[in-house]
């Protein structure tokens, strides 16, 4: 017999266990479906993000700064230390650990809100009386009834056409974090956020690092000053980046990977690597999802269609996250998971797209919210400008990196903060005062009336603030 349920949520990433979850806590009856395994063959919840994406990336970037500071900059601060050594694979065992310890972490709120957890793949069969009939194929197979089915089956990195990946010459982020020994030359074709960090991180281990952009602009979706900025930082770090390239043809060998391309200027290039990172964009994952048995519309890209709620094409059935338009971050999957459940208790969901930051984790932090100037001039909209650089902040000297600045804009006339731009240290965490204030509308003079703790990189955020009206403090 077939159990039931209120609602039940295909797929565990950031999505789909935050709305299992929500739903569960607003008095629904509530299962969650995810087929990702671990190595030991136990449930792995967390989608790419937890198992391949931000979280062992983040772990990988972490211990690659320390190793970087130990080796070159500890000096700095009087602490020598002689005989620095690299054990890679203790490194990926900590990685693999923090990535075990979120996917354990999961589980246990599913068991503390009552969600009932299957661990298989879901799939649509029909409509039936009392919902939707969805199946479970797992180690053993289960048949649901769902009043409301969300759809959170997230993404897969795109392969480049005739150049599958093989996680081991030619690797997608998933091979990328798990390289068994560090690459003398490492090729990456893609220098969006995951080409970057994972570039980064191999980098700092000592690899020797080339990154091949198709777009005539570095970090096009950026502000063109934090752009800049990034391009000339990474740079003096060693990372070659060459923009506006066309990828003529790739051959993976056994022991290496062979790049011919076209450069700028029209010139042909090779590029031999050992190893090959390939990050050119995600695509949904909507595969034996039962999608086509069902009559689930999908759009011209393949996304699954949704309206303005995250409805589908269908009764009762909702996506969320990277299978559906919008930005491929967790954290909009994550707001969009919990405004679906409220929306199916009968509430009012949230979820305000001008407002969710974007952020790279490279060194220097890379983040921003809302317009950058480009798209400000594109509409022909008045805007004022101020920014303010680390190198004239007290914390930032203290901490030894006084790298970037922050950017704010806002509008000529009302003076609301229009976005904000970040290049710097901990531009990840000084983001969030920019998206308070922009879901509250309030504007650049309030950033600069409140109150920052002294000494603090968030006073570059005050001092930006004064700037767009041409004053300043200068901490």
């Amino acid at each position: 017999m077939a159990k039931q349920f209120d609602v039940v949520v295909i797929g565990a990433g950031p999505g789909g266990y935050i709305a299992a979850i929500r739903a569960a806590q607003l008095g629904m009856t509530v299962a969650c479906i995810d087929a990702w395994t671990a190595a030991d063959g136990k449930p792995a919840p967390g989608g790419t993000c937890t198992n391949v994406g931000c979280i062992p990336s983040k772990a990988l970037l972490q211990s690659s700064e320390h190793y970087e500071q130990a080796n070159h900059h500890f000096a700095d601060h009087g602490i020598e230390i002689k005989g620095v050594s690299l054990k890679l694979d203790t490194l990926i065992g900590r990685k693999d650990t923090v990535v075990k310890q979120n996917n354990d972490g999961i589980l246990y709120l599913f068991k503390k809100n009552k969600v009932t957890f299957f661990h298989g793949k879901g799939s649509f069969v029909a409509h039936v009386d009392g919902g939707w009939n969805i199946k479970v194929e797992g180690k053993t197979e289960e048949d649901l009834i769902a009043k409301h089915v969300v759809i959170a089956t997230g993404s897969s990195p795109r392969e480049l056409p005739g150049l599958p990946f093989d996680e081991t010459q030619v690797l997608s982020n998933d091979g990328a974090l798990r390289i068994p020994a560090v690459p003398k030359k490492l090729g990456v074709i893609g220098a969006g956020v995951i080409g970057l960090e994972l570039g980064s991180v191999w980098r700092r281990l000592g690899a020797e690092v080339t990154v091949l952009e198709a777009m005539p602009d570095f970090l096009a979706v950026a502000d063109q000053q934090v752009a800049k900025e990034a391009h000339k930082a990474l740079t003096k770090q060693g990372l070659a980046i060459h923009t506006g390239v066309k990828i003529t043809d790739v051959k993976a060998g056994a022991k290496s990977v062979t790049v011919n391309y076209t450069d700028a200027a029209g010139a042909e290039q090779k590029l031999a690597v050992d190893k090959l990172i390939v990050s050119i964009g995600r695509v949904p994952n909507v595969e034996g999802l039962g999608a086509d048995v069902v009559g689930l519309k999908r759009d011209e890209r393949g996304f699954i269609a949704v309206d303005d709620d995250c409805k589908t094409s269908l009764p009762n059935v909702w996506a969320v996250g990277d299978v559906v338009r919008g930005p491929m971050l967790a954290h909009k999957a994550e707001e969009e998971g919990v405004a679906v459940a409220e929306r199916i208790a009968g509430q009012h969901g949230h979820v305000n797209f001008g407002t969710i930051p974007s952020v790279i984790y490279t060194s220097p932090e890379i983040a921003w919210v809302g317009k950058n100037e480009q798209q400000l001039k594109t509409e022909g909209r008045e805007y004022k400008a101020g920014s303010f650089p680390f190198m004239a902040n007290g914390r930032a000297r203290a901490l030894g990196d006084t790298t970037g600045f922050v950017k704010v804009l806002a509008d000529a006339k009302t003076d609301e903060v229009l976005g904000v731009h970040i290049i710097g240290p901990m531009a990840s965490e000084l983001i969030s005062e920019a998206v308070t204030i922009m879901e509250f509308r309030g504007a650049a003079e309030d950033i600069a009336r409140i109150c920052h703790a002294h000494p603090t990189l968030s006073e570059a955020m005050k001092e930006a603030a004064l700037a767009v009206d041409k004053r300043t403090l200068n901490f």
